[in-house]
């Protein structure tokens, strides 16, 4: 059998602020046939998250930066194309990490079985996927909401923001959200259930914040930083919890704001408050504990108590620029790519 044509984006240069069709250049390559115990993956959807603007880079991080030359990395939904390993059969739909390309050669470790004819395959990348368990564990573990109080997320509308406000109204609280234009908020309260959304874009967003959080802030899900927070941080209750899962309005960013220095008052404040501040990294923390966000998610979108947004771009050759207007907060729901169609 012949070699497959595969585009591929590779990771030719590091950018410096929002990364370009220098930085990441899409090449055609091919792929041979799979040895003995491989399989080929054909990439149906790639999700494009955040994390991955770190990965261009290479300041340190908790994990290492793609190497200049390799393809960028990603999770994806694919099928197997073709199959010399016995556990695997054409058709098959798995859960992989072969990144920005449209097949690749796995030896099979680390993939996870989709089924044959899973009902909504994209959503291993989404809600049943990292973002949702990212959403899951950092709001209940370390946020520890209990029935009555004030719960803010920041990007509410997003894969994360919108799983955690929804889980926190299950949980009794009283839930807003902060996301940007009008469009999302109303997103926000009419399909979401959240008790308030505020537009970070507008003029007295601290003031309306603060009108929303008339009992000041319990948790407080951290996607964002910069002003998102500054508005958030006065507002705080002593003995708050901020998971901290994101900081994408800094990722593009190529040096500290200009001062002055808050960092003693935000120690400070922290100190005086009592308030916990945790970052995690989902697999790396909380691997042990998928089956319970499974189990507990199915029976959630099964029973119609979570709703779900895809933000679908069906032009792989799209996938730098849909990258980008999601850094920026133009996407609505979970940005997934169709790099191809299904078998």
């Amino acid at each position: 059998m012949p070699d497959i044509q595969n585009r591929q984006y590779i990771l030719e240069t590091r950018p410096k602020g929002v990364a370009n069709d220098k930085n990441v250049v899409l090449k055609t390559n091919s792929v041979p046939a799979p040895k003995d115990g491989e399989v080929l993956l054909r990439t149906i959807y790639l999700s494009l998250d955040p994390y991955m603007r770190g990965r261009m880079s290479d300041a340190e991080s908790y994990a290492d930066p793609v190497k200049i030359g390799d393809v960028m990395v990603g999770a994806t939904v694919c099928q197997v194309e073709q199959s010399n390993h016995p556990d695997y059969q054409k058709g098959e739909w798995v859960l992989a990490y072969t990144g920005w390309q449209e097949y690749a050669i796995s030896d099979t470790e680390g993939l996870m079985k989709l089924g044959k004819n899973p009902e909504n395959p994209s959503y291993a990348l989404g809600i049943m996927g990292m973002p949702g368990f990212t959403a899951y564990m950092g709001l209940l573990d370390i946020g520890e909401p209990k029935q009555g109080e004030t719960v803010v997320v920041a990007a509410a509308t997003g894969p994360v923001g919108a799983t955690v406000g929804q889980i926190a109204k299950l949980k009794g609280c009283k839930v807003v959200g902060v996301a940007g234009g009008k469009e999302k908020c109303q997103h926000a309260l009419e399909n979401l259930g959240f008790d308030a959304c505020i537009d970070h874009k507008a003029n007295d967003f601290a003031e309306q914040l603060s009108a929303a959080c008339n009992n000041g802030i319990d948790v407080y899900y951290e996607n964002v930083g910069g002003h998102v927070f500054d508005a958030v941080l006065p507002l705080l209750n002593t003995k708050a919890r901020i998971p901290l899962c994101g900081l994408v309005s800094q990722y593009n960013a190529t040096e500290l704001p200009p001062g002055p220095d808050r960092l003693s008052m935000l120690m400070g404040h922290i100190l005086k408050k009592r308030i916990k501040v945790q970052g995690f990294i989902i697999f790396d923390d909380y691997a042990h504990r998928y089956e319970e966000f499974a189990k507990d998610m199915q029976t959630w979108l099964s029973e119609g108590k979570i709703k779900y947004k895809e933000h679908l771009e069906a032009n792989f050759e799209n996938t730098l620029n849909a990258f980008n207007a999601m850094l920026n907060g133009e996407n609505f729901g979970k940005t997934v790519v169709q790099v191809q169609l299904p078998i």
